[in-house]
């Protein structure tokens, strides 16, 4: 007996950028739900955040519908639009931020689900981007980080190939090494340059330093400083892309004030939130291709703190 459905919407739909997307519904509860949205971590993704064979937003969807909680998610903005969004070049505003916003008003109009009681669910990238995403459209009852970071993406970037060039593996290493050679002095002075200067520099294929500038200029930690909302940080403590001791810390130290954060560490598990196998940067690719799925104790933890905020 199945106890969710899904629905099939369109996020953005009539605009120029509209995005294949799925309610998923608790089947058979009584009133309205409470919801959750998805935003994706870096990259492009579709509406399972799929990376090789693991799928966490489909997981979190079905294991939290289970818990009587709904969910919307949708295919990533770049993950369909990418040629022309290329074109016109692009913020993580165009990428993210303006569809998370319209998922969070089409979750909120739909009969089952409490418009009062939405709240944002931000992987990776996206969990740097969830404060900033309620501070533009004050949504959202509250926040959920899992795998994100309160530093600049920049940064993290540039630790992760100097994690690579430490690798297990000597592929990895060579590539992580060169990465950090031609990649890292491009972040110089990037916030003494001038906007134009900054939208002129190409980072990567057609990303610019104005991705990370614009970004930059008021981060996760800004944001976060300056919102008063409910928040549950979860960190894998076999996350070799985010870092325990690093990012989980770091977020602790900046909110040591707030009585309203809760925190969750999983020792054994990796920045999908599955099994952590290889605690290696290098082995990424071969980790994630092992078909896993995210465990009970996550979705209880989330479903936990939503409902505790009824």
């Amino acid at each position: 007996m199945n106890t969710f459905r899904n629905e099939k919407i369109i996020v953005g739909e009539g605009t120029d950028y509209p995005l294949n997307g799925m309610i998923t519904l608790p089947e058979n509860s009584e009133g309205k739900v409470p919801g959750v949205v998805f935003v994706h971590g870096s990259g492009s993704s579709n509406m399972d955040e799929k990376i090789f064979k693991n799928t966490p937003f489909k997981d979190l969807a079905e294991g939290l519908a289970k818990r009587g909680i709904a969910s919307i998610r949708y295919d990533k903005r770049s993950f369909v639009h990418v040629k022309k969004m290329i074109k016109q070049g692009i913020t993580m505003k165009e990428e993210t931020i303006d569809d998370a916003i319209l998922a969070a008003k089409l979750l909120g109009e739909h009969s089952a689900v409490d418009p009062d009681n939405i709240f944002i669910v931000g992987h990776s990238m996206g969990a740097m981007l969830a404060p900033r995403i309620d501070a533009e459209c004050g949504l959202f009852k509250g926040l959920i980080l899992m795998a994100g970071t309160p530093y600049r993406l920049e940064d993290i970037m540039i630790r992760q190939f100097k994690q690579a060039g430490n690798s297990k593996s000597a592929i990895t290493r060579f590539a992580g090494k060169l990465e950090d050679k031609i990649f890292s002095k491009k972040f110089d002075g990037l916030y003494e340059m001038s906007d134009e200067e900054a939208k002129n520099k190409k980072f990567a294929g057609g990303t610019t330093l104005w991705y990370f500038k614009e970004a930059g200029k008021k981060g996760a930690a800004d944001y976060l400083l300056e919102s008063e909302k409910p928040a549950l940080i979860m960190q894998g403590g076999m996350d070799f892309q985010v870092l325990a001791d690093v990012d989980f810390a770091g977020f602790k130290e900046l909110l040591k004030d707030r009585k309203n954060v809760e925190y969750r560490y999983y020792a054994d598990l990796n920045h999908l939130f599955i099994k952590g196998i290889y605690n290696d940067i290098g082995m990424a690719a071969k980790e994630y291709k092992v078909e896993q799925r995210i465990g009970d104790n996550v979705y209880d933890d989330i479903a936990a703190f939503i409902n505790s905020k009824k």
